[in-house]
């Protein structure tokens, strides 16, 4: 099957008061390029989170947008920090026998200064959170992968119809070739009749005219090597899996024949078919870049 380097998914998990949503979208990339975003509290799963995606997806720039919510009533804890508390009525007492001041100290006013009481998030079981996180990751990826599939089945259908229209651009070529030559002949003894007049043509010297014109416009080796081209492109599509390099070195050979065939055409016909060619082939490379 085919992928498409386009698509979105979207996946959720709801469990033990938690919940976690992964959406995942991509474009073209010539390489995998995955950019990630979610809470600072997930930061440490990053990289089980890439490692995951890879066995879903192999080219593509794709972005990864992860919420977590946390419905449990205990997200934090109160931390006392003695040692602090400790050190401010150390100073304070001093301070009240220094300057010969009461000695007023309450828990109430000791525990206004700063960094006594402080706020932690709640210890969470990294493995238990890990496993609801990546079960929304693959149901994400899950999706996003079907939908690049189905995506890139409209490719595939529609890449090998554009492939089938080149074949038919070739056969005119292949066809249209020999015309040519016989025609260049035609013309090429009319006009020499004329400026003879009465004298009998050199049979030998108007083959051997007509064949070092048939040489330079011979495009015979091209039209195999196209055709050829083009029965693998067809064959890749057909046989799938990430084929998106092939193809894409695949269609710039195709171009290169169609070059050649363009720089020997020295008819007017053959000249619009050829660039009609190149402008199929065109369209095929544009969509190429599509695929994974």
């Amino acid at each position: 099957m085919i992928k498409s380097m386009t698509g979105f998914g979207r996946g959720e998990s709801a469990e033990n008061n938690r919940k976690f949503t992964v959406e995942i979208k991509s474009v073209n990339h010539r390489y995998l390029d995955v950019n990630i975003k979610m809470p600072k509290a997930l930061n440490f799963f990053e990289s089980s989170i890439r490692s995951e995606l890879k066995s879903y997806i192999s080219r593509g720039k794709v972005d990864v947008y992860i919420s977590y919510e946390d419905f449990s009533e205990k997200t934090s804890a109160v931390r006392y920090n003695r040692e602090v508390a400790q050190e401010y009525l150390t100073y304070l007492t001093q301070m009240a026998e220094e300057f010969h001041l009461d000695n007023d100290i309450r828990a109430s006013t000791l525990s206004r200064f700063p960094e006594i009481f402080t706020m932690e998030e709640a210890d969470l079981d990294e493995e238990e959170l890990w496993k609801e996180l990546r079960s929304a990751v693959a149901g994400a990826a899950g999706r996003f992968v079907d939908a690049r599939i189905s995506e890139g089945s409209h490719l595939r259908d529609d890449l090998i119809e554009k492939l089938d229209g080149i074949l038919a651009l070739v056969d005119f070529i292949a066809e249209r070739s020999p015309q040519i030559i016989a025609e260049y002949r035609r013309r090429l003894e009319e006009r020499v009749r004329e400026l003879l007049e009465d004298v009998n043509v050199d049979e030998g010297r108007l083959i051997t005219e007509v064949t070092i014109f048939a040489d330079k416009v011979c495009v015979d080796e091209e039209i195999v090597r196209l055709r050829s081209h083009v029965e693998t492109a067809k064959d890749t599509l057909l046989k799938g899996g990430s084929v998106g390099r092939k193809l894409d070195f695949i269609a710039q050979e195709m171009n290169r024949e169609a070059n050649t065939i363009l720089s020997k055409a020295n008819d007017l016909e053959l000249s619009n078919c050829a660039i009609e060619l190149k402008t199929e082939i065109e369209k095929v490379r544009e969509q190429i870049q599509n695929i994974e």
